[in-house]
Parts: C-alpha cells; sequence; structure tokens
C-alpha cells in the first residue's frame, strides 16, 4: 500500500462532500416528487431502490481493483466514491431538469 499526502485526505473530503450535498438535493427532490409538488417520472420510486444495488457493486469492483493494483487507503477510497458520485450527480441534474409541478 502507497503512503497518501494530507492533500490527498482533503481532496477525498472535498469529493465526498459535494457528494453528499448532491445526495440531499436529490432526497429532497424526490421526496417532493412524492408529495406532488415535483416533476418526476412514475419510475422514480423503483429507480432509486434499484439504483443502490448497481452503484455498491460499482463502488466494491472499484476499490477492490484499486486495492489490488497497489492504491493508498485515499486512492482506495476515490475509487469507491466515483461511480457513487457519478450516478448522485447525474440524477441530480436530471431531477433538477424536471423541475417543480405547477400548482395551477
Amino acid at each position: 500500500m502507497t503512503p497518501f499526502t494530507p492533500v490527498d485526505l482533503m481532496r477525498l473530503s472535498i469529493n465526498t462532500s459535494i457528494m453528499l450535498v448532491q445526495a440531499q438535493s436529490v432526497i429532497a427532490m424526490r421526496m417532493m416528487g412524492m408529495a406532488g409538488v415535483w416533476t418526476v417520472l412514475p419510475s422514480e420510486n423503483s429507480r432509486m431502490v434499484s439504483e443502490k444495488l448497481r452503484a455498491v457493486v460499482m463502488a466494491g469492483a472499484a476499490a477492490q481493483k484499486s486495492a489490488l493494483s497497489g492504491g493508498s487507503a485515499t486512492q482506495i477510497a476515490e475509487a469507491a466514491l466515483a461511480p457513487v458520485h457519478r450516478a448522485t450527480a447525474a440524477n441530480a441534474r436530471r431531477l433538477t431538469r424536471s423541475g417543480p409541478k405547477s400548482l395551477f
């Protein structure tokens, strides 16, 4: 395992924070969709469940690949975070574009 620097830890922390903010916005938009005030597809509820399994499998595979190639602890964590971050960012973009429902 290779060593890591404080900069590596800061990058991991920032990337994790960005993903968490995006995840919270996705949760908020989906909850508003369930309440009928945000435009979401009828398949959104099943999508939010099924995408978790895919993200976990991809994150585990990426972490394993990084670990087996001798990555540092932060490289392994970044590799695991990347597929989750991609999915979260894509969901945030997609749901933001759909926008709130017109109430009038």
